[in-house]
């Protein structure tokens, strides 16, 4: 069923979203809010889109040009219904696509790359009665993490930047991959449910043809010992809560 959600947080911004695909959550958010967006990025592009909402958080920290590419074409039916519904047609186009497609076809063309791409492997059991849909959405049905950095590196301009957020269990896989790929990993901020649990999720920064330089951002801790958010992960919940 498809509704007509609040962005909470940001004034005036709503989203379609649909029942029968999953709806955006903190990865997305956490990506759009702590991605590096320099002034000299005219241009950005965001992999695996959705139904947009990573384009329409990061259209509120830039007045560069963003570019989506998805591969489900009712999710794009979505995304641009909440682009033009937000005025931001003159800012963000959506493109149906493959995202390999897309990338052989537009080499060395975007400064930024943004991606909350799928994080488990097809024959992982939490694949287990999913719809299509949501399949290919979480798992690598049809892209994987080394296809992902490689079309990463072909549409990046050197000294481009490419922003991906990835389970935390998969931290050593993905630094292998850009590296592999040219891109130097840069920084990276660990997200904690609690202080005393393990990381889950993990947001990476690198740089095509960077140099060597690692910084180790401020964790971002989702809740205190007595249960209540903390005051960082309080103003994010609002953007999900829609």
């Amino acid at each position: 069923m498809e509704m007509l959600n609040d962005i909470l947080g940001y004034d005036n911004l709503k989203i379609y979203q649909d029942t029968d695909f999953f709806s955006f959550s903190l990865d997305s958010i956490v990506l759009a809010n702590y991605s590096t967006v320099r002034l000299r990025d005219k241009k950005i592009l965001d992999f695996c889109t959705g139904n947009g909402i990573v384009p329409i958080i990061v259209s509120r920290r830039t007045k560069s040009n963003i570019f989506g590419v998805e591969i489900q074409d009712k999710l794009v039916d979505l995304a641009k219904k909440s682009i033009s519904y937000n005025n931001l047609n003159d800012r963000i186009s959506i493109i149906c696509d493959d995202v390999k497609n897309f990338s052989n076809a537009n080499l060395n063309c975007f400064d930024l790359v943004l991606c909350n791409p799928p994080y488990f492997k097809v024959h992982d059991n939490s694949s287990l009665n999913l719809s299509y849909e949501k399949k290919v959405a979480r798992h690598e049905v049809c892209i994987n993490l080394t296809e992902i950095c490689e079309c990463a590196k072909k549409v990046l301009k050197d000294n481009g930047s490419f922003s991906i957020v990835y389970r935390s269990d998969r931290l050593i896989e993905l630094i292998d991959e850009f590296r592999k790929h040219g891109i130097e990993p840069k920084k990276v901020k660990f997200v904690y449910e609690k202080v005393d649990k393990n990381a889950n999720l993990v947001l990476l920064q690198g740089q095509k043809c960077g140099k060597v330089g690692l910084t180790i951002e401020k964790p971002l801790i989702m809740y205190n010992d007595d249960g209540s958010m903390t005051d960082e992960y309080s103003k994010l919940n609002k953007e999900i809560l829609v």
